[in-house]
């Protein structure tokens, strides 16, 4: 692919992008700039970890980056996920990469290296003090997002690192592109900020979309940050989202009692679902209706789903159903594997025991 070619691929994934430019200028220096991820393993995982993750990396990777998938297993811990038990957190690490294993990701492609070796790496802490003597500790509370924390919640002082930790690994990890999701954003922002004042560079930043958790959102907040971490998936709210693993009746049980307002499509979780995933997969969705509301639809992409939801000609139970057998589709691999791979099995019978904690 010439430069063009692959930063309409790598456009595919950011919802975001800072900046284009710079961008564009790093695809022409580079044909295998690096780009990275990072994930606290803290539970089971939902769709949008698993198969939105794994389309987004596909598609880097496709653009000719090498990819950085990092193990958070000490922000996690410093977070205080799984009650804080290091152990516990690696189980469920390990078991992250068997999903993505078997939900297509190019793993060939993809380096995982965990945080508890990255921290031992030469000039990491130094580094992570450096990030913390350049910024207040008002600019460092202010990325609480990034952990999934409200602006006025109290943190712990391991919290207070988190985030000057996690600028550090992206220039101990060489990162020329963070691909992060939109909840990352700020801490991207503090090591653009930073890094030249240290000697380092500023990363691109390639931000993708969050999708929604299945749930009505609310229509106000007192601080806007909030709104993204209350419309996000949530581990703790099982029912507003798709896990990996649910079985089919899982699927269709969640899938239809999810908000879905007839004619909506803003902030719509099963239009997102079609958006986001669905038509990311399949080249057409089939949408069975009885024939005296017109017979079934064969629709052949998204705009053509909003623009049919939009005018009342899709009723939103018949797309629930439509979606629910393309996602229960996807996820048989998933199952299958997790069925019949002893180590898969007993990684997810551990993580299934496990209770998740904020």
């Amino acid at each position: 692919m010439d430069i063009e070619e692959r930063l309409s691929v790598i456009k595919e994934v950011g919802e975001e992008i800072i900046t284009v430019d710079e961008l564009r200028q790093l695809l022409e220096a580079k044909d295998h700039p690096i780009a990275y991820d990072g994930f606290e393993p803290s539970g089971g995982a939902h769709i949008a970890q698993g198969i939105l993750r794994t389309i987004n990396v596909n598609k880097m990777l496709k653009a000719g980056c090498k990819f950085k998938m990092l193990v958070a297993d000490w922000f996690a811990w410093m977070n205080n996920k799984l009650g804080g038990d290091l152990e516990k957190i690696r189980t469920t690490g390990d078991y992250l990469i068997e999903v993505w294993k078997a939900c297509g990701m190019n793993i060939e492609g993809v380096e995982f290296i965990w945080s508890k070796d990255l921290v031992r790496q030469e000039g990491h802490w130094k580094t992570t003090i450096d990030i913390a003597r350049a910024s207040t500790v008002q600019r460092i509370l202010r990325t609480s997002q990034i952990m999934g924390r409200r602006s006025t919640e109290s943190l712990s002082a391991a919290q207070i690192i988190y985030p000057c930790m996690q600028a550090a690994d992206i220039f101990h990890l060489k990162c020329d592109i963070c691909q992060l999701g939109k909840d990352q954003r700020k801490v991207n922002i503090l090591a653009r900020e930073v890094g030249p004042k240290l000697g380092f560079w500023k990363p691109v930043v390639v931000s993708h979309h969050m999708i929604l958790g299945l749930g009505e959102p609310k229509t106000s907040y007192k601080d806007p940050d909030d709104r993204l971490l209350d419309l996000k998936m949530s581990k703790s709210k099982p029912d507003t989202a798709i896990f990996m693993t649910d079985s089919e009746e899982d699927v269709k049980r969640k899938i239809g009692k999810a908000y879905c307002p007839e004619r909506k499509v803003d902030e719509n979780p099963i239009m997102e679902y079609c958006r986001y995933i669905v038509f990311e997969k399949f080249d057409s969705l089939e949408i069975k209706r009885a024939e005296k509301y017109g017979g079934s639809l064969n629709v052949g992409g998204y705009s053509e789903l909003e623009k049919l939801y939009s005018e009342g000609k899709v009723h939103p139970m018949d797309l629930k159903n439509a979606v629910s057998d393309k996602l229960n589709e996807l996820l048989e691999p998933v199952r299958k594997h997790f069925a019949t791979n002893s180590k898969a099995k007993k990684l997810l019978e551990q993580v299934r025991s496990f209770e998740v904690t904020r």
